[in-house]
Order: structure tokens, then sequence, then C-alpha cells
């Protein structure tokens, strides 16, 4: 009986080492979600006039509302380049979340979205990602006709469905992923 005893024990002690050895799986990586405090879109047309068009949120998740703010006038009729920059604010000096959607191309793109009045104002999108779909940090902007109180959504998103229909074109309808940004701009063109 003790035989059978310490043979029991001997294969529970064993089994307990093999399954406690060092060639497990290595843990996952979580790519956390960035804290993207401030959108700041920049217009700068051919004559070196620039547009600031830009949402600031320094609490992040907080109960302030964010701040928007537009320095300088769209002019109509009007071709710009277009180069938005995602901040993290909270962070002293500011973290700038730009530079890892552009290393994260593949990952990220940002679509603009007219909701109104938009009175011919189209935007083009100039930066591919590895794949040769756009990744939307740099583009060009055409301000369309004289108008008032446009309204332009910017959305980030993480891990669209890039081959989607209409995602290549800056259609959000079938991106999916996760939106790491989403503002709203009104502004006029004049």
């Amino acid at each position: 009986m003790k035989t059978i005893k310490h043979l029991f024990l001997s294969i529970l002690s064993l089994s307990a080492l093999v399954s406690c050895s060092s060639d497990d799986d290595a843990p996952k990586i979580v790519n956390e979600e960035e804290v993207i405090t401030t959108v700041r879109l920049e217009l700068t047309n051919a004559f070196g006039d620039i547009v600031v068009l830009q949402s600031q949120d320094l609490d992040g998740e907080g109960p302030d509302a964010p701040v928007y703010t537009m320095e300088g006038s769209i002019l109509a009729d009007t071709e710009y380049v277009g180069e938005i920059q995602f901040l993290n604010e909270l962070e002293n000096p500011a973290e700038d979340i730009t530079l890892e959607v552009l290393e994260e191309a593949l990952d990220h793109q940002v679509f603009y979205i007219y909701t109104t009045n938009n009175a011919g104002s189209t935007v083009t999108y100039t930066d591919l990602d590895s794949d040769g779909n756009p990744i939307g940090v740099a583009t060009t902007f055409n301000s369309g006709a004289v108008s008032t109180g446009n309204t332009l959504v910017v959305q980030l998103i993480h891990e669209p469905n890039k081959t989607g229909s209409g995602v290549s074109d800056g259609d959000v309808t079938n991106a999916n992923g996760a939106i790491d940004a989403n503002v709203t701009f009104t502004y006029d063109v004049n």
C-alpha cells in the first residue's frame, strides 16, 4: 500500500513540475488605446495661408467638453494641403500620437466625413500604407463654394477593414474597427 501511495505522490509531483514548465506561451502583447486629447487639422494653400481647426479636451475622459477653435479663413474654390495631428497633452511634454499612427499605418485610417453644407468640398488622401491603402494623415482639401455652417467629422479608426467597399475612398460605412478619435469641426468658406 505504501508503494502505491509513494508512486501516486511521485506521479503527482512530476505532473506539477511538467505543468509549471517555462516553455508556456508568452503572454500576448496588448496594444493599449492611446489617450488623444487634441486633434489639430492644419490646412495650407498655395499662397502660404494657414488655417488651423482644433479640438482640445484637456481633461481627457473627464466631464469638461472639448474646446473647438479655428485660426484663419478658408477661401472658396481653393486647394489646401492638409495635415492632421493627434496629441496627448496630458503628458509633459505632449505625446505626438500621430507618430504611432504612421508607425502602425496598416492598422489606422483617418476618415473625413462631410455631414452638412459641404458645397463641393472634397478630401483626397495623399499618403499610403505599405499595402497601398490610405492612411489620411496627409491629404488635399478642396474648399468648394462660398458657404456657412459646414460640418466636417474627423474619425481616426484603429484596425479598419481597409479592403471594405469604399473604405479606400474615405467611406467609413464598411470600415468597422474601433474609433480612437472622433471630432466635429464647423466652419465657413469665404
